[in-house]
């Protein structure tokens, strides 16, 4: 039933032809399918609702969800979810902190680099946009065909050195940015 139920779910999230309430519809009744304490079924409600726009709706889904326990995976999902929507409500710090033990916690993998997009965005509405570059030039830096040890040490940099801008030359600069 898994397989079929995670397949028919994906599905619904595929559909670009679903305005948003026929998404929670169609969500809604496949999460009926399955156990109140389902916490991946609560996570797709969430989902659901935090894709409408219904953050407000979203919230305390989500954090039913990870108070029941998911897998990893979901579970990273869902902390990324919570803390995008939480950021949204104006919960700018909480959703900071979220994102930022996840990110600790993480390893160098898909799902790090999901947590650095959005803790960078989370570093930045909290008003540290040099550390919101470096969270991202940090992982971006694995991905790309040529320089990848320079947009590494300048991520480093970035936060390290926070009274200048990285150079090509890994700690020799100019004089501090005024």
């Amino acid at each position: 039933m898994t397989d079929d139920w995670d397949a028919r779910i994906d599905a619904v999230w595929a559909d670009d032809a679903l305005d948003d309430q026929a998404r929670i519809d169609a969500i809604e009744a496949l999460a009926a399918e399955r156990p109140a304490e389902d916490a991946r079924a609560l996570f797709e409600r969430a989902g659901a609702y935090d894709s409408a726009g219904r953050e407000a709706e979203a919230e305390p889904l989500y954090r039913q969800t990870l108070a029941m326990g998911l897998d990893d995976s979901h579970r990273t999902q869902a902390v990324i979810q919570l803390a995008s929507t939480i950021r949204n409500l104006g919960k700018a710090e909480e959703s900071l902190a979220l994102l930022a033990a996840e990110y600790d916690r993480r390893d160098r993998d898909g799902m790090r680099d999901a947590v650095a997009a959005f803790y960078a965005l989370a570093l930045s509405s909290s008003g540290d946009d040099r550390r919101a570059l470096a969270v991202a030039l940090d992982a971006l830096a694995p991905h790309l065909a040529r320089y990848t040890r320079s947009v590494a040490g300048y991520a480093a940099e970035l936060v390290h050195a926070p009274q200048r801008m990285p150079t090509a030359n890994i700690g020799e600069g100019p004089e501090p940015r005024r």
